[in-house]
């Protein structure tokens, strides 16, 4: 997949591990394989597609506003002549738009080779979905679940084959764990707990995938990553002070640029030396901002009782079964996928 990169590993007695001399310029290009990015229309999913299009990846934007994504999309094709990206509809709010984005994707293309769980909401006023389901924990957490169940089965067997979930330094923050007796926030909401504990269930989300697919035999990766510090649209949900108070005072110091960001990302997505459960994250100013190398996990994020507990309330509150050890069958140009069993997964009711 990727070059050396100078695979040489450092140690620190107050850090974990850092990755010396990840170069993105070093990676070969990535024609014929062919990602989706979810909202890759606006902040670090625009630059991570950007940067897979300039290696040759074909890449599937998959965004909630299809003008927005097409904006974008027009945006990426300006600045990479030759780019090859192809905008797709995904609302992560509403379980339809994800079980539809998937039929078509899997109609048109038939093979993953990367998926980026990228797109989120921070600090929202209480409000659940239309799917009954608080907004937070549905889009940053259930709606990727439930797209990464229905195409993990296109990936090719190999180590290149990845699943990088998108986590936050903030999976650490508010209360630390899983509110299991009430993941919907019917009493005591607070958008910041509500947002970390959606973070925390990202990584728990990636850390459990990974066990699973070890102990399935499979060769594919689930690797998380968070991106530090920058100043993108999540943020715009703040109160007039937090907004002011970021933007202004901390972000001038603590916040590096987008492209730094989407650096953790492309690191999961491309370094040969990535391991399934890692996580990566920038090392410097408490994880805000620097070069990319290992982010530090929370003793909860890596708790095996608590991350199965997790998939198995998500394969209930969704009505499936997330299977990832269904026997690998051969596809064109090499490599394994599992049978598909797109409509077998679904309860009646959905």
């Amino acid at each position: 997949m990727s070059s050396k990169d100078n695979e040489q590993i450092e140690e620190s007695k107050d850090k974990p591990a850092v990755v010396a001399g990840f170069d993105l310029d070093s990676v070969p290009s990535q024609a014929g394989r062919i990602a989706i990015v979810t909202g890759a229309n606006t902040g670090l999913g625009y630059e991570t597609t950007l940067q897979l299009a300039k290696k040759r990846m074909k890449v599937i934007m998959a965004c909630r506003s299809l003008d927005k994504g097409r904006r974008a999309l027009e945006e990426i094709q300006d600045k990479e002549k030759g780019a090859d990206v192809e905008v797709m509809q995904l609302d992560l709010g509403m379980l339809e738009s994800v079980k539809e984005f998937t039929r078509q994707f899997r109609e048109k293309h038939g093979r993953l080779d990367l998926l980026i769980n990228n797109a989120g909401v921070m600090w929202l006023s209480y409000v659940k979905t239309r799917d009954g389901f608080e907004s937070h924990f549905q889009v940053n957490h259930l709606g990727h679940f439930l797209l990464t169940s229905e195409l993990i089965d296109l990936m090719p067997d190999t180590p290149d084959s990845r699943v990088v979930t998108l986590s936050s330094v903030a999976h650490k923050m508010g209360l630390g764990r899983l509110r299991f007796e009430d993941l919907q926030w019917d009493k005591g909401y607070s958008r910041s707990k509500a947002y970390s504990q959606s973070k925390l269930a990202n990584l728990m989300f990636a850390i459990e995938l990974d066990r699973r697919l070890k102990s399935a035999g499979r060769n594919i990766r689930s690797v998380a990553a968070h991106p530090g510090y920058t100043e993108t649209d999540l943020q715009r949900h703040s109160s007039p002070f937090g907004g002011w108070l970021m933007s202004k005072i901390l972000a001038p110091f603590l916040a590096h640029p987008m492209a730094d960001g989407a650096m953790p990302t492309l690191m999961a997505a491309y370094w040969s030396g990535a391991k399934g459960g890692d996580y990566f994250g920038p090392r410097d100013a408490w994880e805000l901002k620097g070069a990319p190398g290992y982010a530090v996990k929370s003793d909860y994020a890596q708790n095996a009782d608590a991350g199965r507990q997790l998939w198995e309330e998500s394969e209930k509150l969704l009505g499936i079964r997330f299977k990832v050890d269904d026997p690998p069958l051969a596809i064109a140009g090499g490599g394994t996928q599992k049978a598909a069993g797109f409509l077998d997964k679904w309860c009646p009711f959905f």
